[in-house]
């Protein structure tokens, strides 16, 4: 699948390359930095959940089909880009983030101006361009006409959801105070939805899905969605920097209002939360600070309680893979990614 997905992706970046080369040399830069973000990584999660949405309404996919599940990962990479941005992150996936790498093109070149906002600037724009991608490569997909029509609406939901997500997120970080009730809401929002519940809707539309399968991947996506940022908030304090390819504790120095912080800071102990206020949120966090607050979360029984939240919302999930509508290959498929999504170590 991943392999078909990649193919679809570079066939159709290499081409709209081609036409920014037109425009100017100016862009190659822009041509170069996405086509590597995109192509040189990636786990393709949500084309992979589309894919697996047509498969379970027994409809084999087609490679115009193929092209359709590949756009929904030009989204992600928006997401990311734009994500990067707004926590300022200088790393994403072992390398230099995209306003970082544009910052360095400033310096080298000697441009005028400063070069921490050409590399911002730059980086806002090539995620759009992403976003504008994802929607060109669905309709160059080579869809039928109902079939299209029957995906659209799904298609903008996904990126509203997105975007309201990525808003909620932001809004959080400045309310400044911890709940664990608007942080799964954030976790449903920001990530779950889009990368789960949405992709399967997408591919069932195109599968000719009934409504009582749309809404079986529903109670499917959505706490498998949630139980997916879970880890990912997991892996932001506690992943292995080789793996992840974040600096260890990232989330920590980013100060990222998750509910893995909002339970810690619930059960934290007086001198515990001093230490965390004091020290949650600094970027300067050296490895032992880094290391201290991680000692915190795990002596409050945080991250027993977020591990026990993943293994509960996973078993609620795949009860769903039960319903009669959803194809064996569907349903052996939708298991094994389940355990992809919740027991991941990137």
């Amino acid at each position: 699948m991943r392999s078909e997905i990649n193919q679809a992706l570079t066939e159709f970046v290499q081409g709209e390359n081609k036409y920014l080369a037109k425009i100017g040399s100016e862009l190659d830069p822009v041509s170069g930095g996405i086509e590597k973000f995109l192509l040189e990584s990636g786990k393709r999660l949500r084309p992979i959940f589309a894919y697996a949405g047509v498969i379970g309404t027994g409809t084999k996919p087609t490679k115009e089909l193929i092209r359709a599940f590949a756009s929904l990962e030009l989204i992600h990479v928006c997401a990311l880009i734009h994500d990067d941005v707004m926590d300022g992150s200088d790393t994403r996936r072992g390398a230099p983030s995209i306003h970082k790498s544009f910052e360095k093109m400033h310096q080298e070149k000697k441009l005028v101006g400063s070069a921490a906002q050409f590399g911002i600037s730059s980086a806002i724009l090539l995620g759009d361009l992403a976003l504008i991608w994802s929607a060109q490569m669905l309709h160059k997909a080579g869809l039928a006409n109902d079939q299209l029509i029957k995906s659209l609406p799904i298609y903008d939901e996904m990126r509203v959801e997105l975007m309201a997500g990525q808003y909620l997120d932001v809004y959080e970080q400045a309310l400044g105070t911890q709940s664990v009730e608007r942080s799964l809401k954030v976790a449903r929002y920001k990530s779950g939805k889009y990368t789960i519940e949405r992709p399967l809707h997408f591919g069932a539309s195109l599968g000719g899905a009934s409504t009582n399968l749309i809404t079986a991947y529903t109670n499917y996506g959505v706490p498998l969605g949630q139980a997916f940022q879970l880890r990912d908030d997991m892996l932001g304090i506690f992943g292995d920097p080789v793996v992840t390819g974040k600096p260890a504790g990232d989330d920590l120095r980013e100060g990222k209002r998750t509910a893995l912080m909002a339970v810690t800071m619930e059960r934290a102990s007086p001198v515990q939360l001093k230490e965390l206020s004091r020290n949650f949120g600094d970027p300067n966090l050296t490895n032992q600070q880094v290391s201290t607050l991680q000692s915190i979360i795990v002596e409050t029984g945080a991250q027993a309680h977020i591990e026990s939240m993943i293994e509960e919302l996973t078993n609620t999930s795949l009860s769903a893979l039960t319903h009669d509508e959803i194809s064996t290959v569907g349903k052996a498929l939708l298991t094994e990614l389940a355990d992809i999504a919740t027991n991941r170590k990137i």
